[in-house]
């Protein structure tokens, strides 16, 4: 893409955690001439600079193509992670869904595509050490959100060959937060009716330590830089974007002021399980397997050709959202609607 002034960019989901970071910071970017974001429910926020289209990703009849034309660049956000019960339904949206945006992309002769994917699609890796982009993207094959995301990575490995005049560029981000999805990432994963107070520290008697429970976390804010400096820098490939330092008991003990207590991995997964089986529990065991198995990421080549560094620390980043959390934060989209329960 062009880093001259007036480039249109078109940004599906456009109105969920990551979405709404990224059509803002583009509104802000003199180099951009017009955004038109993509979602199921229009919004009434109105950030300069962009217009909004009704879009169904899952609906073989939504004409993408016709949003496209004349975009310089398509930045793919648009992701289902419920049901969790029903993965025929996810596929639909998430797999089926961006294929069409890939061939709606190259049908109406954009520029640059930029694919939200996701540490969940790497092959399991170590704890110890950190992987660089060229570690295998084959996901944990029982669980859906990471079966999807490592699917697409081989999806755009042909789409690339067939398309080599399109500048493809696969993010690959560590877990996003930041205050004002709180309320929709409880929903996700803890469920509707987990009320966000009682994520308080006073509350935890102990914290579970669980065996690979070691993760990164990233502030929503700055990946959504990230995004903006991948289209105005001429790259291309996949992007690892996490904060320091890793997220474990240990970290999380200390912010906390709670003791962590070990707890072996099938204690834990039992819990889960029977409490996705009863529909307790909106996030799946399979999830958590995953989870525990993901490697972490070494984020060199975003911070040598993009420039890109993160502006939070891992632990920032979850005094922000655990503080959004316990305040029912959200703000004025479908998705990040703020509520402290139901």
């Amino acid at each position: 893409m062009s880093s001259t002034a007036g480039s249109r960019v078109v940004v599906t989901g456009a109105t969920g955690n990551v979405g709404t970071s990224v059509v803002r910071l583009l509104a802000e970017d003199p180099q951009t001439g017009s955004v038109l974001g993509l979602a199921r429910r229009i919004p009434d926020w109105a950030p300069p600079k962009t217009e909004w289209s009704a879009v169904d990703l899952a609906s073989d009849r939504t004409d993408l193509t016709s949003s496209f034309r004349g975009a310089d660049a398509v930045i793919h956000l648009a992701w289902a992670f419920q049901p969790t019960h029903d993965p025929a339904r996810t596929w639909r949206t998430n797999v089926l869904g961006s294929i069409r945006v890939f061939d709606a992309a190259a049908a109406a002769g954009v520029g640059t595509l930029v694919h939200a994917s996701s540490v969940g699609a790497y092959s399991p890796g170590p704890k110890d050490r950190m992987v660089d982009e060229s570690w295998p993207t084959h996901g944990w094959p029982d669980a859906a959100y990471c079966r999807e995301k490592a699917y697409l990575e081989r999806t755009l490995d042909t789409f690339e060959r067939e398309h080599p005049e399109i500048r493809v560029v696969r993010m690959r981000p560590a877990f996003l937060f930041k205050r004002e999805s709180a309320s929709e990432q409880r929903r996700i994963f803890g469920g509707r009716f987990l009320p966000g107070p009682l994520a308080r520290p006073e509350l935890l008697p102990f914290l579970p330590d669980i065996p690979g429970l070691r993760v990164q976390a990233l502030h929503t804010d700055d990946a959504a830089e990230a995004y903006r400096l991948a289209l105005r820098t001429d790259v291309r490939g996949a992007f690892n974007l996490a904060a320091d330092p890793p997220v474990d008991a240990q970290l999380l003990g200390g912010m906390l002021n709670t003791r962590p207590v070990r707890m072996p991995r099938t204690a834990a997964r039992s819990a889960i399980a029977a409490a996705w089986g009863l529909r307790l529990l909106p996030a799946s065991p399979h999830l958590f397997d995953a989870v525990l198995r993901l490697p972490l990421l070494d984020c060199s080549r975003a911070h040598e050709e993009l420039r890109w560094r993160p502006t939070r620390t891992a632990t920032e980043v979850l005094e922000e959202f655990l503080e959004g959390l316990q305040q029912g934060a959200g703000t004025d989209t479908a998705p990040l609607r703020g509520r402290k329960v139901g």
